[in-house]
């Protein structure tokens, strides 16, 4: 049962000075990253590693919070003005308790994870601190289910795969609102920093019902900080071994009285070509990335909030040949491919009535891209507008309404073949929905929703969807079912430019369908507490994804043409997901995941399993700290078995599988001072790479050597007897071996 502590705290005769609350416990140890939750701001906040919330964006009333952390029961004080520094020393306690997350993914308002019928994992920016990444694509390699996938040994872009589905079958959110999507998922992933993320929020399964196209095999969202919960500057700079250079800055400022904000810059550099497996060729792609944002929170006289925010990006990256130089940009003498990307974002949330019942969310972005691919331009530009209007109810006691209009408009344009054949490079989106959280009981509800989409290309879809939770009384076990469909409308034109090296015409057999998904699910949360010295809780998934309407480009009909046209069958998503935690009343934290899954597609009655998908895979993480040397460590690590390589021909002798591989590492904090944490480490501790030859014919990327039958198919010849031609699409892992990084995090009052 849980315990609460009233504590009157009264401070008298203090100069107002920096609001800040220190947590420690009984032997004055810092209860590090705390939560703590502000009742009458609704708020939550995180300490840092001393323990310490900055309460500067609360006023001097009394105010009422309640903190949680792995060495103590759940503590509710009462603490009441003038505030100052205030410390305060919480007994600790034998009794583990869970701490319930909120999340908003699940139904677009604040909600209790445990409440939530639909099962949502969340990733605290403190997780993924314990693998330093310079970007959002990086830190996903920790996340069971998840993984980062490097689709060029050249120019390394990549996308991230949920359950073994591709990229573009996952939605990438920022604040609930669809920023990053069809060219910007190429590039833009690298260019979300970790400086700007609190939380991300993972579905797994169609979530079109809520959010629209792209949410087919799921969703990450990805939670800003918040400018009322920052404090001070924040500086972070890493340097790795490799000559990498990531450096986040981040500072929290006030315009007025009511209006707060939090600036933000970032970083990253790498320019120092490394050729470890000989193959004269970049081992990793170079890259020169500035990203800077900020974001503004303001409270209107009657009490209603409004956000804003903006992003811009500029990326100049490339790979290739180890002496090439931009000079050879687009010629055929040294091969490389060379990337410039441009990018603005804005994003805005606005109260439109104190209760808080009506609210509007509007984005805006633009993505630039000025490309070669060897000697090939791609050059593209998308402007993507979103509007939503959504309005939440409470009826009685039991049932929660939420009602949504929203309309997107996205203009594409690039200088290819596939553009050229139309007319209409815009495409409007405008939906409605409507779902119903029913709760049945203490230990049972519903949430039933269903969505209708009107896409001025494709007409009309609809998008249902059932969710079901149980829980037993004490809430320590809760099952989920969940039932729906999804939708995609492919971007055949981005997800397919690398494919585009010649004139060819744009041929479709029929009017395109967009891509049907049909998902089951079942998630088991298991929370048990054991001689109340560990808090040990089970997450048991079971998945099932049915699609139909697959969406195909055929190069290999007519070498003239490029063919669309939907699959002639179906594909099956399938497999079993399982995570388990442990939190050590000694601070000790681990984290387990395990994935089993089949992906595949069926036509004309020929099973095929898709490429670069693994059928198994697991994750890990250890943190530990060592209280009296003023040290954590941090121990992380994945691994993945084998997958089915793309082969250029029927001769080629490379390995049709890949072996199994993981990438480990290691990272050690050292907080003995207040305001600076020092940390090191080792990235891919097991120095795993893939092998030399992933790039094929590395020597002749021009095919200058290549002799091609009357119908484009390379022949096998004595210099060339595996009939192969450069291609740099064999790759599984990132060839970048094994690393030591240094780094400095200084917090400024």
């Amino acid at each position: 049962m849980r315990i609460l502590f009233y504590i009157l705290l009264t401070i008298n005769s203090l100069p107002f000075l920096a609001q800040e609350l220190q947590l420690v416990n009984e032997k004055e140890a810092p209860l590090a990253y705390a939560k703590v939750y502000f009742h009458q701001k609704d708020t939550l906040c995180i300490a840092d590693a001393h323990g310490s919330i900055d309460m500067q964006f609360i006023e001097q009333t009394p105010t009422k919070l309640t903190i949680r952390h792995a060495e103590i029961k759940d503590t509710t004080l009462l603490l009441t003005p003038p505030y100052s520094q205030l410390t305060l020393s919480i007994p600790r306690k034998q009794l583990l308790q869970d701490f319930d997350e909120v999340v908003v993914s699940a139904t677009l308002s604040k909600l209790s994870k445990k409440n939530s019928p639909v099962n949502v994992e969340v990733y605290s920016s403190e997780y993924f601190e314990a693998n330093p990444t310079p970007s959002l694509f990086e830190s996903m390699q920790n996340v069971n289910g998840v993984r980062p996938q490097l689709n060029c040994n050249v120019c390394n872009t990549g996308d991230i795969h949920i359950n073994g589905l591709e990229g573009p079958y996952t939605m990438i959110l920022i604040d609930g609102m669809p920023i990053v999507s069809g060219l910007s998922t190429v590039y833009g992933l690298s260019g979300i920093p970790q400086s700007m993320i609190e939380r991300i929020e993972i579905i797994k399964g169609p979530a079109s019902t809520l959010y629209g196209s792209e949410a087919v095999g799921g969703l990450i969202n990805v939670i800003t900080k918040d400018p009322s919960l920052t404090k001070g500057i924040v500086i972070n700079n890493m340097l790795t071994s490799w000559g990498e250079n990531n450096l986040d800055f981040s500072s929290a400022y006030k315009i007025g009285a009511k209006t707060k904000a939090l600036l933000g810059f970032n970083f990253f550099n790498y320019s120092f070509p490394i050729d470890n497996n000989h193959d004269n060729f970049t081992d990793v792609t170079l890259s020169n990335r500035l990203s800077l944002f900020n974001t503004f929170n303001h409270i209107t006289p009657k009490n209603k909030a409004h956000s804003l925010a903006f992003r811009v990006v500029h990326e100049n990256r490339w790979g290739g040949e180890m002496n090439w130089t931009p000079e050879f940009r687009g010629t055929d003498s040294i091969y490389g491919e060379s990337i410039l990307t441009n990018r603005w974002e804005i994003f805005s949330k606005h109260q439109l009535d104190k209760a808080k019942h009506l609210n509007l969310q509007f984005s805006a972005n633009g993505h630039y891209q000025d490309s070669y691919y060897g000697t090939t331009s791609f050059n593209a530009q998308q402007h993507v507008v979103f509007g939503q209007l959504t309005y939440n109810k409470t009826l009685g006691q039991n049932h929660k309404l939420l009602s949504g209009v929203a309309m997107r408009y996205t203009h594409y344009d690039d200088n290819t073949p596939a553009t050229e054949a139309l007319q209409n490079l815009h495409t409007l989106l405008p939906g409605v929905f409507l779902q119903d959280q029913i709760q049945i009981d203490a230990q049972n509800n519903l949430l039933i929703g269903i969505r209708y989409d009107y896409n001025s290309k494709h007409g009309n879809i609809i998008s249902p969807r059932l969710n079901y939770k149980w829980n037993s009384k004490k809430t320590n076990t809760i099952l989920r079912l969940g039932l729906g469909n999804g939708y995609r409308v492919a971007n055949v034109f981005t997800e397919d430019h690398a494919a585009l090296t010649g004139a060819r015409t744009v041929e479709f057999v029929e009017a395109l369908s967009p891509e049907t998904s049909y998902n089951a699910n079942i998630n088991l949360d298991q929370t048990i507490v054991k001689f109340d010295k560990v808090l040990l809780t089970l997450d048991a998934s079971l998945f099932y994804t049915y699609f139909t309407n697959r969406i195909i480009a055929d190069y290999e009909s007519d070498p003239d043409k490029i063919i669309y046209d939907n699959l002639d069958g179906f594909a099956v998503s399938q497999g079993a997901s399982m995570n388990a935690q442990a939190h050590f009343t000694n601070g000790i934290n681990l984290r387990l995941g395990f994935n089993l899954q089949d992906v595949s597609f069926t036509e004309n009655g020929q099973r095929k399993t898709q490429i670069l998908t693994e059928k198994i895979s697991g994750t890990w993480s250890v943190s530990f700290p060592i209280n009296p040397l003023h040290l954590s460590i941090d121990y992380t690590g994945n691994l993945y078995g084998p997958m089915r390589l793309p082969l250029v021909s029927d001769l080629d002798s490379r390995d049709e599988f890949s072996p199994y591989w993981s990438l480990q590492n290691i990272k050690i904090n050292f907080n003995y001072f207040k305001r600076v944490e020092l940390y090191a480490g080792v990235k891919n501790l097991l120095n795993f790479t893939p092998p030399a030859n992933s790039i094929a014919r590395a020597f002749d990327p021009f095919d200058k050597e290549v002799s091609f039958d009357a119908d484009g198919n390379a022949l096998a010849t004595p210099n060339n007897p595996e009939a192969l031609t450069f291609d740099p699409s064999y790759v599984y892992a990132p060839n970048q071996g094994i690393r030591v990084f240094i780094g400095v995090k200084w917090n400024i009052k």
